[in-house]
């Protein structure tokens, strides 16, 4: 069985579905943000328990030897290996944290998509020459009789059709699914993409404020039975039914994550309008912290904890998350290119 182009080609967004409309629509329903807030802020709100949990189990889905309660432990040292399954599980983390950061600024595009190979797969392949870059060589597929496409320019024509049509289809979850599928279908880098394929899938659920997809609980025969179907047959009967099963349970643990972290801090809300105002004097007028604080009589005597809270917002401030404290795109911008003076 070899590529069948057709199978990109022929779909129209939002008008032909890989997963039934109803299931999709169901889906995108259950556990989106009903809230208009900037793209990404689910996927930051769970960031903790996501790159656990989306790091293991797609190294798992690769073979790697790690349980999970090592993977948390290696989280937390944060220090680097000298085997495969360490720099897996590390290299995952890293591109996890890397489309938290620039889905909300740059969307789903070909650059990011290569860019995620690079972070995924740096350490892993025989040299850097192929990080982020179209396969060139002939990849063959152990345990099927799919054989990809060996030609670069299609490889690369498929991934910008690809991209495009999910960049037009409304429904996330449609969106996910469609991604996560044609990336492992159409193989275009010389390892690593399955990998590629499942945080891939993340990209449209970010865009749209939905709980992500970690591939919890999924074991290898089922991704591998799932895999066949659509290499060889190109059914994607039995890739839907993993997903659905699998993206409800993300929907009901990283749901209870957020209604565990939905309650408003009543420190925060008492100290809202002192934030605005200190945050504006540091990023606008180039105060310090401290001249911020002491400008506006909010010293720990009298606003205990404040400066700590001020101290961790400037942390977190990006251009994409600026407008709650009034600030313009560009004078953010500004401040973090000039350091982060504070």
């Amino acid at each position: 069985m070899t590529y069948r182009r057709e199978f990109v080609d022929s779909y129209v967004p939002n008008e032909s579905w890989l997963m039934s409309q109803a299931l999709a629509q169901e889906l995108y329903l259950s556990g989106r943000l009903r809230e208009q807030l900037p793209a990404g802020t689910y996927a930051r709100k769970v960031l903790e328990p996501l790159r656990i949990d989306l790091s293991w189990s797609s190294s798992c889905l690769e073979g790697n030897r790690y349980d999970l309660k090592a993977t948390e432990e290696l989280f937390a040292r944060g220090t680097a290996g000298s085997d495969a399954d360490t720099v897996m599980l590390l290299n995952h983390k890293a591109a996890i944290e890397y489309l938290v950061d620039a889905v909300p600024l740059q969307g789903l595009s070909t650059p990011l998509i290569r860019n995620l190979h690079a972070v995924l797969m740096q350490d892993l392949l025989a040299g850097t020459d192929a990080l982020g870059v179209i396969r060139k060589k002939v990849l063959n597929i152990s345990d099927t009789a799919y054989v990809p496409t060996q030609v670069p320019a299609i490889l690369q024509e498929m991934l910008d059709a690809i991209v495009d049509k999910v960049r037009h289809i409304k429904n996330p979850v449609e969106a996910a699914f469609f991604l996560w599928v044609n990336l492992a279908y159409l193989q275009p880098f010389d390892d690593g993409n399955k990998r590629i394929s499942r945080l891939a899938a993340n990209i449209p659920l970010m865009l749209y404020n939905c709980p992500p997809l970690s591939f919890l609980d999924v074991d290898q025969q089922s991704y591998a039975r799932a895999m066949l179907g659509v290499y060889e047959f190109r059914d994607v009967a039995l890739a839907v039914d993993l997903f659905a099963w699998t993206y409800r349970r993300s929907l009901k643990k990283y749901g209870a994550t957020m209604a565990s972290v939905g309650v408003p801090n009543p420190l925060r809300l008492r100290y809202r309008q002192g934030l605005t105002a200190a945050i504006g004097l540091v990023v606008r007028d180039r105060k310090s912290a401290q001249a911020a604080v002491d400008a506006l009589g909010l010293t720990e005597d009298q606003a205990p904890g404040f400066r700590a809270m001020l101290l961790d917002e400037l942390k977190k401030l990006e251009v994409f998350n600026c407008a709650r404290y009034g600030l313009t795109l560009l004078a953010v911008q500004a401040w973090i290119d000039a350091n982060r003076p504070h």
